[in-house]
């Protein structure tokens, strides 16, 4: 250190306590990085990890762990799902810290005048960066102001520079929550309580302006509370990067990509990159596997500036066997011989092309593209009915094959209406995938969250009660496609009412009833009127016992199908088959019942 700073050293020592599950200490984030496809893209806020199911869920503010242990697996929880902190999120966080000046989470500072008792007069607070590494990297403004607040308070000990600031840590915070967005939120709003009455120093690991979320929340409230902020600059972690590795990132063209979303995040991309949050071999098992031709080799970087640094360049086959990754670990990749996500890639800008450069890509609107929209789900409906008798885990060559070509006919008309709109400005098949991914999210709170639902019915319940509340509807009906066909139409809207509770008790025995009574009233008045109510009685008879009314009838229509062309086998001619009684034809219909059994 330099002369004259009166920095006192402290080491933290880690416990382990006495239950099942160790609990992990906090510690120095694993390096995020942002990429920013979207204002309501989760990614656009790069202090909140990615959600992973397959790996440790950042819905666990515990999830650090020490060398040696076990990943600590923990499905993500819906109250996760990424977005930004607007600014009435910020204020909220600015009044609620004025509300508890004084509370401080059984932290400790040193007696000051209570300045409370001078609403006029703001506190001040400045925010320093400890390096990416030990604290020879400390600046020596943030080391002389350090040593001239007597008020300072770390994110995390457990970062190779706090060892010499004496102060108190927000460690606790993260042992006892459950969500990395609760820990930053409770930081934020104690130091902002803090700082209304005392001059704060708040210390961070690597630099306050590089992946540092609580830092963000707590200069968009700052200025709701006519808070003096102060911000360092300080060595982060990219720094020490390029330097180890001599590149220089603008002139190399390098992009910073997450780890936890390397598939999607570096989708098209070539190389260089450099892969962030790569802290935990199973992140560098799925980026191995993201790539169909990956690099020969990759370089890993694992905690640069300290002692124990590694450099290391290793096999791409060996890239989660060499080393024990840790939230120091990142990844290199000078060059990637085939896209990631290179299909899908490939397959955007051949809309675009075709769209510019061919006659009839150019005419068509989204209405004249409604008809093919139409035409190619129902071949997917088509091929999916041929495989009705097949279990899904039976593969079939030819149907799958059928399959995938269909599902990439209907594929292309989702990409053309999204690129007509993105011509308007309008969205992007961007928005439209990150749409129904969020939707997904909260609308499967039993599996991102605290929910319980043990059956499917259960799950389509609460389906059903979050999509009420987002639409805000007069109606349980209101939403329903008028466009569907007759007896599609009916089943939905006789499941909607049934969920709001308009439905008897009585089970199928009740329908039986109603299409009874519907039938006596057709024989009285065979009007298209009673005919539809007859239909619409059918279709709770097939509600009640859990049937598809379009499949069913779908199917019915394909056994006739089947079996009026045997008769006219049977028959010989048309002429024939109109001549015939209607002894001849029953007889001719027994037969090619009988065959349509045995074939099955």
């Amino acid at each position: 250190m330099w002369p004259d700073h009166r920095l006192r050293l402290r080491v933290q020592r880690w416990r382990a306590r006495g239950r099942e599950r160790q609990h992990l200490v906090a510690g120095a984030l694993p390096i995020r990085v942002a990429c920013h496809l979207g204002p309501h893209d989760w990614r656009a806020h790069p202090g909140e990890p990615p959600r992973n199911d397959r790996g440790p869920g950042p819905a666990s503010a515990r999830q650090f762990r020490t060398a040696g242990a076990r990943p600590h697996r923990q499905r993500p929880r819906h109250r996760d799902r990424r977005r930004s902190v607007g600014a009435g999120r910020c204020r909220a966080l600015a009044r609620r810290a004025t509300r508890c000046v004084g509370f401080h989470r059984s932290l400790h500072r040193p007696a000051r005048r209570d300045r409370r008792l001078s609403p006029d007069v703001a506190g001040r607070l400045t925010i320093v960066g400890l390096g990416p590494a030990g604290p020879e990297l400390i600046t020596p403004q943030v080391t002389e102001r350090l040593a001239a607040t007597p008020t300072v308070r770390l994110r995390t000990a457990r970062h190779p520079a706090a060892a010499v600031v004496e102060a108190p840590s927000y460690d606790h915070v993260y042992e006892a929550a459950d969500r990395f967005a609760d820990v930053y939120e409770e930081i934020a709003r104690d130091l902002l309580a803090l700082a209304a009455v005392d001059d704060l120093v708040y210390a961070v690991p690597g630099s306050p302006l590089v992946l540092e979320r609580t830092v963000e929340l707590v200069r968009e409230a700052a200025t709701d509370m006519d808070l003096e902020l102060e911000i360092l600059p300080a060595v982060s972690f990219l720094d020490t990067v390029w330097s180890r590795l001599q590149v220089d990132p603008i002139e190399a063209g390098v992009r910073l990509i997450d780890g936890h979303v390397f598939a999607t995040a570096a989708a098209g991309q070539t190389g260089p990159l450099l892969v962030a949050h790569a802290h935990a071999n199973h992140v560098l098992s799925d980026i191995k596997l993201a790539l169909e031709e990956p690099p020969a080799t990759a370089i890993i970087l694992q905690r640069l500036g300290l002692p124990d640094e590694r450099i290391v360049e290793v096999a791409w086959a060996d890239l989660d066997r060499e080393l024990e990754a840790d939230h120091l670990t990142s990844l290199y990749l000078p060059e990637v011989a085939e896209p990631v996500a290179h299909e899908f890639a490939r397959f955007d800008e051949l809309v675009r092309t075709l769209r510019d450069e061919c006659p009839w890509d150019r005419k068509q609107t989204h209405a004249s593209l409604r008809r093919h929209l139409l035409e190619e789900t129902h071949e997917v409906l088509e091929v999916l009915d041929a495989r009705a008798a097949l279990a899904d885990t039976e593969p079939d060559p030819d149907l799958d094959d059928h399959l995938a070509e269909e599902l990439g006919d209907l594929l292309y008309q989702i990409y053309f209406h999204a690129r007509l709109a993105s011509e308007r400005g309008s969205f992007t098949v961007a928005d439209v995938a990150r749409g129904v991914h969020d939707k997904l999210v909260i609308r499967h709170p039993h599996v991102f969250g605290d929910v319980e639902a043990d059956d499917a019915e259960t799950a389509v319940s609460t389906w059903e009660e979050i999509k009420a509340q987002e639409k805000q509807r007069d109606s349980v009906l209101d939403g329903i496609p008028p466009s569907l066909p007759g007896l599609a139409l009916a089943a939905k809207i006789q499941k909607k009412a049934a969920s709001a509770g308009f439905d008897w008790d009585g089970g199928v025995e009740v329908a039986y009833a109603d299409v009874e009574a519907e039938l006596a009233e057709v024989r009285d008045d065979p009007s298209e009127h009673e005919v539809g109510d007859l239909l619409f009685a059918g279709v709770q008879v097939a509600r009640r016992l859990n049937v598809d009314p379009e499949a069913a009838l779908r199917s019915a229509a394909k056994r006739f199908a089947s079996r009026f062309r045997r008769v006219e086998v049977l028959a010989g001619s048309p002429e024939a088959l109109a001549a015939a009684d209607e002894n001849q034809l029953t007889a001719w219909w027994a037969v090619a019942k009988s065959a349509e059994s045995l074939a099955d």
